[in-house]
């Protein structure tokens, strides 16, 4: 009987670690997703989105309040062109392909990793519960995440026009993705990628014109500044369902609205540049992967717009942390892990009672353990040494 249990449940993780069947879940999860939210009209997210392609061949302001949906679009005249295929299309229809083609780059940037095929298909594991709470609001952090990951990917594989036409990409569209600069000192060729950037930045920046004009492009660039400067001025609150990052949790369990994003971002930043003095250690995977994984984390921790879709960034750099760690993983690392699962990425979940979700929602301590273990990677690439690791590229 043992042995037919464990021959059972050898099939069983044999199976769950194909990627044909992380694939079949994601796109399962997307257009379940997709179905629900049309059906129960809960999709405004969409629609801002959809309504950023017409706004735009109609030349209207891409950041003003329109009466076909609430709140205001806040990414850059470029998401315009990238929209223009869903939004062409029936809602339902639309929104259900638009989560698809969410998901489809967050398994390429995945799968794009340096790490053998189950670490990327046990990523893929622990990320799917926050994708998920992410497609549910349609979020485009699910592609950002992906194209942060294919940056740093095609870097390491010296395909640096590649790497900077993510970057570009990303940047153009929602500000993070000028995160994966950081990967700058990974590579040896820094002309050529340089070079790329400033080529994919030119297609970026003129591709809206196709459907619009230089004028209204160039203007929109203007009231894109101006939107998020306005944005970041309003995020601090008390009660908001924005604001889970570090400094809300202090201005939270404060009381204190008035403090400032400013020293903390200071001192994150600082933190998280004193790694780069371990100038021997950038040539060990183990090192770029902490890189990247902080560099997931330290985008949603340190941004005052973070709310609880946003965190599939995040918890792709607690994955990419976790699945790192050497064998076998001291429990410490496990507890930690754990207490991340629980309640950075099951507290918006009916796993909690209403009460306590509300708890943590109130005091953004969805945010707390990405907050501890940003810190413990930080520590990690100070102190460890990294050829060391044994990090499979196969």
């Amino acid at each position: 009987m043992t042995i037919f249990k464990n021959a059972s449940l050898n099939r069983v993780s044999t199976f769950l670690l194909k990627k044909q069947c992380v694939i079949a879940i994601y796109v399962i999860l997307a257009v379940v997703a997709g179905f629900k939210q049309y059906h129960h009209h809960s999709y405004n997210n969409y629609l801002i989105f959809k309504y950023v392609y017409w706004h735009t061949t109609d030349l209207q302001n891409l950041y003003n309040n329109y009466p076909e949906y609430l709140d205001s679009n806040h990414y850059g005249p470029l998401f315009s062109f990238f929209i223009a295929p869903f939004a062409l299309l029936p809602d339902g229809l639309g929104m259900i392909l638009w989560n698809v083609a969410n998901v489809s780059i967050l398994l390429w940037g995945i799968y794009s990793l340096p790490l053998s095929i189950n670490k990327r298909t046990i990523i893929a594991w622990i990320c799917a519960h926050e994708a998920l709470t992410a497609l549910l609001s349609f979020q485009f952090n699910i592609t950002l995440t992906g194209t942060i990951l294919l940056s740093f990917s095609y870097l390491l594989k010296k395909k640096e026009f590649q790497s900077a036409f993510f970057i570009a990409l990303g940047t153009l569209i929602k500000l993070y993705g000028i995160v994966g600069l950081v990967f700058f000192f990974f590579t040896k060729r820094k002309l050529r990628f340089i070079l790329g950037g400033l080529i994919a930045l030119s297609i970026f920046f003129v591709l809206p014109m196709a459907i619009s004009s230089p004028a209204f492009v160039i203007q929109s660039y203007q009231d894109w500044y101006l939107s998020l400067s306005h944005k970041n001025a309003i995020n601090a609150s008390l009660t908001s369902f924005q604001d889970i990052s570090i400094m809300g949790m202090a201005r939270r369990i404060t009381g204190n609205v008035s403090i400032p994003n400013a020293p903390f971002l200071l001192g994150g930043i600082v933190l998280f540049a004193l790694p780069y003095l371990r100038i021997k250690q950038y040539q060990h995977l183990g090192f770029r992967l902490m890189l990247l994984a902080s560099t997931l984390i330290f985008t949603v921790i340190f941004s005052s717009g973070s709310e609880s879709p946003t965190y599939i960034i995040a918890f792709a750099g607690v994955a990419i942390w976790f699945i790192i760690q050497q064998q076998p993983k001291k429990m410490w690392v496990i507890a930690l892990f754990i207490f991340a699962f629980i309640l950075t990425s099951l507290s918006p979940t009916d796993v909690f009672p209403r009460p306590v979700k509300e708890f943590i929602r109130l005091y953004s301590l969805k945010a707390l353990p990405c907050v501890i273990i940003w810190l413990t990677i930080i520590y990690q690439m100070l102190k460890e040494d990294f050829e060391s690791y044994l990090i499979t590229d196969k």
